[in-house]
């Protein structure tokens, strides 16, 4: 069931390029375009079929019915203004980016039919190479309306998410912001610490464990940056809340207290099996 005639996408990534793949597959849309400040990514992007029509020119949102912004969040901030000149009044707006609280308290104030979203179903890898069809099947994906959002651009926008295969979830921007911080954001903080915390000559004795644990910290470096900044209050929690704990186990091993020791990494262990 087609929901859109001519959806825009800004920044053909993993995640944009890997929508619009599902859009094309689920026939959601009449047409797909992409935009990219990079002509080889929107090259290749039409080469796999991803898109129906690029540009590196943001003009050509100008007819869309639905425009999705998949790129970094300070790029998502710095160009509404420049877009909110080329749509039309009625085309639903949205974007995936990692943090809320400041992009939806932005842009909602530039398009009247702005619905912020946020699928969790990304990876380490970048680039519309990486993108494929199904990336969001059984994912989440967190909608974080105001009391500002328009209910059928909202309805629309959810519907859109199901028939990718997306678990929904209602959370306030606030909320979003201060739950990822500890679900999302401090993982990457761990991972990209454990890392550079290892001396290099010691790399070639990692053991798949490590090479586990530190998946993420080969992801994109502008990217996280953006992140971390655009939700430092949220994060420095998080961060505080994981020395207080690397606090604990630290005490327990220099006073070789195996008793306080076994509790620690035990409740641990519990609350890892809470995960599905």
């Amino acid at each position: 069931m087609r929901l859109f005639n001519k959806v825009a996408i800004v920044g053909v990534g993993l995640i944009g390029g890997s929508i619009a793949l599902d859009i094309k597959r689920k026939r959601l849309a009449n047409k797909i375009i992409g935009v990219s400040r990079h002509r080889e990514t929107l090259s290749l992007a039409y080469k796999r079929k991803v898109i129906d029509e690029g540009s590196q020119q943001i003009e050509v949102v100008r007819d869309a019915d639905l425009l999705i912004l998949a790129t970094p969040v300070n790029t998502i901030l710095n160009l509404a203004p420049r877009i909110a000149q080329n749509i039309r009044r009625d085309c639903i707006v949205t974007d995936v980016g990692s943090t809320k609280e400041e992009i939806v308290l932005k842009l909602e104030r530039k398009f009247r039919l702005f619905v912020g979203s946020h699928p969790l179903a990304g990876s380490e890898k970048r680039g519309v190479v990486n993108a494929r069809p199904g990336l969001f099947k059984d994912s989440l994906c967190i909608l974080t309306p105001t009391k500002h959002t328009n209910a059928k651009a909202l309805k629309k926008m959810e519907s859109l998410w199901r028939q990718m295969g997306a678990k929904i979830f209602f959370l306030k921007p606030s909320v979003h912001d201060r739950v990822l911080s500890y679900v999302s954001h401090l993982p990457h903080v761990v991972a990209f610490s454990l890392m550079k915390a290892i001396p290099k000559e010691f790399l070639r004795f990692a053991s798949p464990s490590l090479k586990g644990t530190t998946r993420i910290a080969a992801s994109d470096i502008e990217l996280w940056s953006d992140i971390f900044l655009s939700n430092s209050k949220n994060i420095n929690k998080a961060i505080q809340a994981l020395e207080e704990q690397l606090l604990k186990i630290k005490s327990a091993i220099y006073k070789k207290d195996r008793q306080r020791l076994v509790e620690v990494l035990k409740a641990a262990k519990s609350k890892r099996e809470l995960l599905i």
